[in-house]
């Protein structure tokens, strides 16, 4: 207790004096009754000690002069907001301002630079260090206080590149292009920063404000001691890579909106980067030859394809990271990587790799190889900045760290659309046969023949220049091509993909009667199946007890055990007609 409890009271602990306050009353013969109050009592977030009021003497910045520049600036669009809602939380924060208490007693910060004099009394605020009071030349003392952290922190953008000293660092970096924060310190830091800069360095502190939202647990819930839900990123990043972590949250991200944290996405990421390194160490490993300085061959279909989907994927990649869509250029990137070149391109060039087409078909494979693969890397090293920067290192490129190369420009000369089509032909082929012998349960190293029906002849010119691909991948031998108005193959699945009717031939291929008796086992166990989910859904009391999650997880199973079953049905039909 302060002095101002009086003499009796001051120096006591706060419980202590209340119990004694009581018994003092009550000997007075003033106590009249004791009670018991409900009443909202302040707690610290942190060790959850009850929090007493106390007014005390504070160091305050008056706001409204700072705020008034800080909102005209965003009015007039100097600083924007992304997403653009954010601006209104700005601005509701600022046009409701209050002074800002600055002074803080705790050990840690910048000290209050206010001394106080022990003679007359005077406060002096410096810029620089007094040793004695300028009024009366007595002793001083300096404040206790430190400066609250948010303060310090609001001189970030330019007191971290040699503020107040005109810099070089300061001229070139001042204002910087684009704040990276979260939505819940948009009052707190952004604003803060923004008016320390009009002030001090009379600009803005950043042209763009992009806000993203916070990390939370697969249920929704924020992140906290308390629940013990929180994720250590150091642990994640010594088990999975750093690279993983990073990539796991962009893709999971949308501008301004919270993300679930899933233990799935992160291996989902881990995967992708042991995919790029393993297809990268496949590329280097036909590259020890190489001479990027010969002039590269003529072009095939699937390298005009592959420059093509690149050159695609260079100009998505990079407006949807100006647009601040760094979720989506990553799906981008996660879909060309994977699905395109490493899939397909690296598939299609191991003939050539291997030396079956010619010393100039292997060469201009891997001239297309390095090329895509260094350039990709580039665009995926703001993702991944850690293995892009280890494989570039292995690959035919310019000196220095990838960090200070060029950003892949787009090329639209290398955009293909007919490769495109064509190519696109192909592949549908391919999977179309691939997911014919799967439903089919061919076993997987087992050829078969398929037939090819193309509607014209530019199709099928395509098919039969590609002819040694689609045997390859579609595990297909022979493979023959009909023209359009041939009869259909007898005794055979097929599908239509872009213009094409693709047939497989179960004769010799599968035991007809062993697959329909396999067919109907299967059947039988998920009709079994289909009973005991509806039995449970039909349950009230089920109904009643069961967890939101645990029913949505029963009708989903409801809904893919009833959609396999409507497949083995049609597949057994068709074999018994």
């Amino acid at each position: 207790m302060t002095a101002e409890a009086g003499e009796a009271y001051a120096g006591l602990d706060r419980y202590e004096c209340r119990k004694k306050l009581i018994a003092d009353l009550d000997a007075a013969g003033y106590l009249v009754k004791i009670d018991d109050h409900a009443h909202a009592v302040g707690h610290c977030q942190r060790c959850n000690t009850v929090v007493e009021p106390l007014v005390s003497k504070q160091w305050f910045v008056r706001m409204q002069p700072l705020a008034t520049p800080a909102m005209e600036v965003v009015r007039a669009g100097r600083t924007e907001f992304v997403p653009e809602r954010f601006t209104k939380t700005y601005m509701n924060w600022l046009e409701n301002i209050r002074d800002w208490c600055i002074s803080r007693q705790i050990w840690w910060g910048h000290r209050i630079p206010a001394w106080y004099c022990q003679d007359c009394g005077q406060t002096i605020v410096s810029r620089q260090d007094p040793t004695s009071c300028p009024h009366c030349g007595g002793a001083i003392e300096q404040d206790p206080d430190v400066l609250d952290t948010w303060f310090s922190s609001a001189l970030w953008p330019f007191s971290t590149m040699g503020w107040p000293d005109q810099t070089k660092e300061l001229a070139r970096y001042y204002p910087t292009s684009v704040l990276v924060t979260g939505y819940d310190i948009i009052f707190f830091w952004v604003a803060r920063m923004m008016f320390t800069g009009i002030e001090f360095m009379h600009e803005v502190p950043f042209r763009h404000v992009f806000i993203h939202g916070l990390v939370r647990d697969s249920q929704g819930r924020k992140m906290s001691k308390s629940l013990g839900n929180g994720i250590d990123p150091l642990e994640v990043i010594e088990k999975n890579g750093a690279d993983t972590l990073r990539f796991t949250l962009v893709t999971g991200n949308t501008p301004g909106n919270d993300m679930r944290f899933y233990w799935e996405r992160v291996e989902s990421s881990r995967n992708f980067a042991n995919k790029i390194w393993n297809a990268s160490r496949f590329v280097l490993m036909n590259l020890e030859d190489f001479d990027p300085e010969t002039p590269c061959g003529e072009l095939t279909l699937s390298d005009r394809w592959i420059l093509s989907r690149y050159a695609q994927t260079v100009s998505g990649v990079t407006e949807n990271m100006e647009q601040f869509e760094l979720g989506e250029a990553a799906r981008m990137l996660y879909d060309f990587i994977w699905g395109e070149f490493c899939d397909w391109y690296i598939e299609l060039a191991k003939a050539r790799l291997y030396n079956k087409e010619g010393a100039t078909g292997r060469h201009t494979a891997q001239y297309v190889l390095a090329y895509i693969l260094e350039r990709t890397m580039r665009l995926l090293h703001p993702f991944m900045p850690f293995i892009s920067e280890e494989i570039r290192e292995h690959l035919p490129h310019e000196a220095g760290s990838i960090v200070r190369s060029a950003w892949p420009q787009a090329e639209p000369d290398r955009i293909d659309e007919i490769a495109e089509t064509q190519m696109g032909a192909v592949m549908e082929t391919i999977k179309a046969v691939r997911n014919m012998r799967a439903e089919m349960n061919v076993p997987l190293g087992r050829k078969g023949e398929v037939i090819l029906q193309p509607a014209t002849d530019e199709l099928a010119a395509v098919l039969a220049e590609n002819m040694p691909f689609i045997k390859t991948m579609a595990t297909a031998e022979p493979v023959e091509i009909i023209p359009a108005g041939a009869a259909k193959p007898e005794n055979s699945v097929s599908r239509v993909i872009s213009g094409i009717e693709v047939y497989l031939p179960l004769k010799g291929l599968i035991d007809v009667e062993k697959e329909v008796a396999r067919m109907n086992k299967e059947l039988l166990a998920l009709e079994n199946e289909l009973i005991r989910i509806d039995g449970k859904l039909a349950n009230a009391g089920f109904i009643a007890k069961a967890p939101a999650a645990v029913l949505e997880q029963q009708k989903a199973r409801r809904a893919e055990v009833t959609d396999k079953m409507t497949a083995i049905r049609g597949q057994i039909e068709y074999f018994l007609t």
